[in-house]
């Protein structure tokens, strides 16, 4: 790996094997009663969120927790930054203290590579605006990886991602991390939730899109719901909630269009009956707790290969 995981650009196919193979190990540790390993033992990992968050931030204090690395969560609505202090001086002041390691959320894409050009320690992108969330897209991957055979298993695969695209980071990661796993990628969404030129996007990297979810559904190997992010939109995307779950909602009836078995995804938070429904959510298919137990162990593997002093 390089010194920073600030976007899937940083790892290339192999890397991400090597990832997913550290993951593997780690995830047995939380089937063992006394969760920790020593490997991280003497480090400090900050973890700097600038946004809300729930899973990613709890994921990787426990992914830190069970290395024994010592744990440090700071929020901008506790930090200085909330008196007007400037980024930089902030993440600078922070580091300042022996810090090790730096994990940091932000509403501003390119955030996290900013910062990693005034740090000299490792820093992970924990999700940067509307840009990248590398560590979201690689446990979404080991998650289909485990699901569908193992290593190599997503050669010729067909995922389809739908919904909220235009505000999605976990798309454009996907995109990436998927691709480079031998997966094609169909994304799926109203007009007015595809990204901005996304037909040249499209052609450039190798994906196809479709406005036709029914169309998609019964030809795919997996599906990935994305969460239609209201907090980031300014304007009507679509007329009603009703009408958006009746076009591109995971609903009931839609569920039989996927063949036995097809595995269900969504990086959560879940809008219940918007963009996936309950039947949906609590399939047998349904990997999604799933994702939440991969994205501890994928965070453990991360911070293993860039705090432990290993080349790779």
């Amino acid at each position: 790996m390089t010194r920073h995981l600030l976007s899937i650009d940083d790892v290339s196919a192999e890397e991400i094997q090597r990832l997913f193979a550290t993951a593997a190990e780690m995830h047995d540790v939380q089937k063992r009663e006394v969760k920790k390993l020593p490997a991280l033992r003497g480090r400090t990992v900050i973890n700097l969120f600038f946004e809300d968050s729930t899973r990613t931030r709890s994921s990787f204090e426990i992914a830190g927790k069970w290395l024994s690395a010592d744990v440090i969560n700071l929020s901008a609505k506790g930090s200085s930054a909330s008196k007007g202090e400037s980024l930089r001086d902030t993440v600078l002041t922070v580091t300042a203290m022996g810090v090790d390691g730096l994990v940091m959320r932000h509403s501003a894409s390119g955030a996290a590579h900013q910062v990693a050009g005034w740090l000299d320690i490792p820093v992970v992108n924990a999700g940067d605006g509307m840009h990248e969330h590398p560590t979201q897209a690689l446990l979404d991957g080991y998650t289909l990886q485990r699901q569908l055979g193992g290593p190599g298993s997503l050669e010729g695969k067909r995922i389809a991602i739908v919904g909220d695209l235009t505000h999605s980071r976990v798309f454009r990661s996907n995109v990436k991390s998927l691709s480079k796993l031998g997966a094609s990628v169909v994304a799926v969404a109203p007009p007015t939730l595809m990204p901005s030129g996304i037909a040249e996007w499209a052609k450039a990297d190798g994906f196809a899109t479709s406005y036709t979810l029914d169309d998609v559904l019964p030809e795919v190997d997996a599906v990935m719901m994305l969460r239609v992010q209201r907090e980031r939109m300014s304007g009507g995307y679509f007329p009603t909630s009703r009408e958006y779950t009746v076009g591109y909602g995971l609903t009931r009836q839609r569920l039989g269009m996927l063949r036995d078995g097809v595995p269900i995804l969504h990086p959560g938070p879940m809008n219940r009956g918007l963009e996936i429904s309950p039947e949906a959510a609590d399939a047998a298919s349904s990997r999604i707790l799933d994702q939440v137990s991969a994205g501890v162990a994928i965070r453990m593997s991360v911070l293993y290969h860039l705090l432990a002093g290993e080349e790779g």
